[in-house]
């Protein structure tokens, strides 16, 4: 039955009916409370519905369970991170961030999002030198890679 429910409340999120999907998931946490893919679509619906602060604890216990694949481990460190910065609790983001980063050093959006959470930090600096490096690597970048790259971590030098 919660393979069924669940398959039912994703598509409910994915065809824009949130709401419901919302109160399924909701549900289903309850009666799941251990399972971290539940919780993980919990937390996304909550979030897509513009109630940040109910989606937190469903990352939370999304990264705390096992049995999340790669790319939903990922997409709750993304957007744990990112809902804790939209929150203003901008320390807590980086944190999320890092430990994102431990597990998925190379994710250009995870990267990305840390960098605005540096500059809500206010830490601009590291901000930028991250945008530039996920830019750096790119394959828009090829003819100014070595440039980007430099200035990444040089970024106050000038003559």
């Amino acid at each position: 039955m919660r393979d069924i429910d669940l398959a039912r409340a994703v598509r409910l999120r994915e065809t824009g009916e949130r709401e419901q999907a919302r109160e399924l998931l909701v549900e289903l946490a309850a009666r799941h409370p251990d399972d971290a893919e539940v919780a993980y679509q919990a937390a996304w619906v909550h979030d897509s519905l513009g109630l940040e602060a109910e989606a937190v604890p469903y990352y939370q216990r999304a990264l705390a369970g096992q049995g999340l694949g790669a790319d939903d481990r990922l997409g709750a460190y993304t957007g744990l991170g990112s809902t804790l910065r939209v929150l203003g609790r901008v320390d807590d983001a980086l944190e999320t961030f890092l430990r994102g980063l431990a597990e998925f050093p190379q994710d250009a959006g995870l990267r990305t999002f840390m960098a605005m959470a540096l500059h809500n930090a206010g830490r601009s600096g590291e901000a930028v030198a991250t945008l530039l490096k996920v830019v750096a690597e790119s394959d828009q970048a090829d003819r100014y890679r070595r440039a980007i790259a430099y200035y990444a971590d040089h970024l106050d030098e000038t003559v």
